[in-house]
């Protein structure tokens, strides 16, 4: 089923009531985050669903952009249970399709998977041999084992066993949490965050670093048939460490979603959210701030 976040008494976005639709001309092409904006882990938002359809039919191009740590072809299914439709996006590049490239560079090596079964699609047929830890050389974490009864804290013993081999981790997802209903689960972020922390090497793809980005612009150039200048790319998303600091690194233009997982965090108006946020990354371009996603 979708649901409808103003059926939840959610607030209104703020401004004239065109939501989106005042967005969608200046910038033809937007970047979509997917979990927290799109759906909430059960059902999709259908007022969001409904926004980025109406941008395609108005000329637009979205491109959905998920640390989703799987291909974006796994998730495309998963979407669809959740009713997300699949008219309102294009394309979609995730943390999964990115993490692959990495990997690939590890070609001939073991590789020891930090994940659950859920992931497994990130890792088929991959050019490395997938091992237990002791004969590992580099590691690719995608989660935990089990998000809804563990912690991070869970696997600082297994972290702290890698970072005494010195090796390398491969993080599929930087996000740290997600919000799946009412409730925030642990992801692989949080692990590659505390391994960082006592030393150990992390590399990344998703956002907010650069390459996520690169293959969201390049599908979208593809789309239009012509080069997208930043100008003209607006993300949307919900996440700080994530999606607000991702576009500022790159240059583009933000509609911040407050009711995503910082939603307990940014109680104040909605007129008060842009200085909230730039306290965490100051040079973010914000260009609107929304409760929920609609046209």
């Amino acid at each position: 089923m979708t649901v409808s976040k103003t059926a939840e008494n959610k607030a209104k976005p703020p401004g004239d009531g065109n939501g989106a639709r005042m967005f969608s001309r200046q910038f033809p092409v937007w970047l979509c985050d997917v979990w927290g904006v799109v759906h909430n882990g059960e059902a999709a938002f259908h007022d969001a669903c409904s926004a980025l359809r109406n941008h395609r039919l108005a000329g637009g191009i979205v491109i959905l952009i998920t640390n989703a740590p799987r291909p974006s072809s796994a998730i495309v299914p998963q979407l669809a249970a959740m009713q997300v439709p699949a008219d309102c996006y294009d394309e979609m590049v995730s943390s999964g399709d990115v993490t692959r490239r990495l990997v690939s560079l590890e070609k001939g090596r073991n590789v020891y998977h930090l994940g659950p079964e859920k992931d497994l699609a990130l890792i088929a047929g991959m050019p490395v041999t997938f091992t237990a830890l002791k004969q590992a050389e580099v590691v690719l974490c995608s989660g935990l084992l089990d998000d809804e009864t563990e912690t991070p804290e869970t696997y600082r013993p297994l972290l702290e066993q890698m970072r005494a081999r010195d090796l390398a981790m491969i993080c599929a997802n930087p996000d740290r949490v997600v919000r799946k209903g009412e409730r925030l689960l642990p992801c692989a972020g949080a692990l590659a965050a505390i391994y960082a922390d006592i030393g150990g090497q992390v590399a990344m793809a998703g956002k907010p670093f650069a390459p996520i980005y690169d293959e969201a612009l390049r599908l979208a150039s593809e789309l239009r048939g012509e080069p997208i200048g930043i100008d003209r790319v607006l993300a949307i998303g919900d996440g700080l460490p994530t999606d607000v600091k991702g576009a500022a690194d790159y240059g583009i233009s933000l509609l911040f979603i407050v009711d995503g997982i910082h939603e307990k965090e940014l109680t104040m108006h909605e007129s008060s959210v842009p200085g909230a946020v730039r306290q965490v990354v100051p040079d973010v371009k914000i260009v609107g701030v929304m409760r929920e996603l609609n046209w």
